[in-house]
């Protein structure tokens, strides 16, 4: 039986964890290994120029070595920074052991702007931005109220078609 998650203010369902590691494959081995995830696909390079991807309002050149896993009725993603500027590569500046960078939230993309505004009326303006085909993602920095950034996902049709194809395990 899959778990019932509790919508927030937005509307949006909690869906992920992530963690910025240096090296993904000591990370993968721990989660298989230790955790017994086994379900993650294999690392893709993503490149930020690919995705329209920006950084504190500026185009992202980074590129990043990821892998997702569905577990427990929740994404876990490990992000390992390659080259170039993201908050993630920023993030493992900052703490180079690694650790959980940001939890991710899910919404409709119709509702996407509105989110943005409602943050940036709280006093957090979108400080990274990816537009891919699944979703469009923007990340806020939450990290001096909870101790991670938060990502909204606004998902698009194919992205929830994505998404049940990955709950099951055919990613």
């Amino acid at each position: 039986m899959e778990a019932k998650f509790a919508n927030t203010v937005f509307g949006a369902q909690f869906v992920q964890i992530a963690w910025v590691v240096k090296d993904i494959n000591a990370a993968l081995k721990f989660f298989r290994e230790v955790m017994g995830v086994d379900s993650f696909g294999e690392p893709v390079i993503i490149r930020a120029k690919d995705y329209e991807a920006t950084c504190y309002g500026k185009p992202s050149d980074a590129e990043t070595l990821t892998s997702i896993a569905y577990s427990g009725g929740t994404f876990i993603e490990l992000i390992q920074p390659l080259s170039g500027n993201s908050v993630f590569h920023d993030y493992l500046d900052k703490n180079p052991a690694g650790g959980i960078q940001h939890v991710a939230y899910r919404i409709p993309v119709e509702k996407l702007d509105k989110v943005i505004s409602g943050f940036a009326d709280k006093g957090f303006p979108v400080v990274s931005r990816f537009n891919t085909p699944p979703a469009q993602i923007v990340f806020f920095d939450t990290s001096k109220e909870i101790g991670v950034m938060t990502e909204i996902m606004g998902i698009t049709k194919e992205g929830e078609a994505m998404v049940e194809k990955m709950k099951s395990g055919k990613f």
